[in-house]
């Protein structure tokens, strides 16, 4: 009988920080990742942010895009997640063909578009004719 108790024992106390943990899901700390842009363009360009840790996740989202029509420059701060990764896309307006970084959509790959979001700022990114 004591054995036998002893074994039951043992399991239960060996579950124990399984069934304590089993719970718990892992927490994502949300950092800021701020951008910054000037579009030296005579048309009017749009512009995007996607993630490529997440998929389908975009800045600003919901069918909306940051405007760069006035050659100055604009800053742009994302919330996003310690280490993700993200790609700016911008075009020019009504012309997908038109495009720098990942483009319209997160269409097309880059070189040098790409941020980790830490906390940080990236150069000011100048889009040329």
């Amino acid at each position: 009988m004591f054995k036998r108790l002893s074994l039951r024992l043992l399991l239960v106390l060996c579950a124990v920080p399984f069934i304590l943990t089993a719970g718990v899901t892992q927490q994502v700390s949300a950092e800021t990742l701020t951008w910054e842009f000037r579009s030296e363009h005579p048309k009017i360009v749009d512009v995007e942010l996607y993630s490529q840790t997440r998929r389908g996740h975009v800045w600003p989202g919901n069918n909306k895009v940051y405007v760069l029509d006035d050659y100055s420059n604009k800053t742009i701060r994302i919330s996003c997640r310690y280490g993700e990764k993200v790609c700016y896309g911008a075009w020019v307006r009504n012309r997908n063909n038109s495009y720098w970084g990942v483009g319209y959509n997160n269409r097309n790959g880059c070189r040098s578009c790409c941020y980790t979001c830490d906390g940080g700022s990236t150069k000011v990114i100048v889009l040329n004719p």
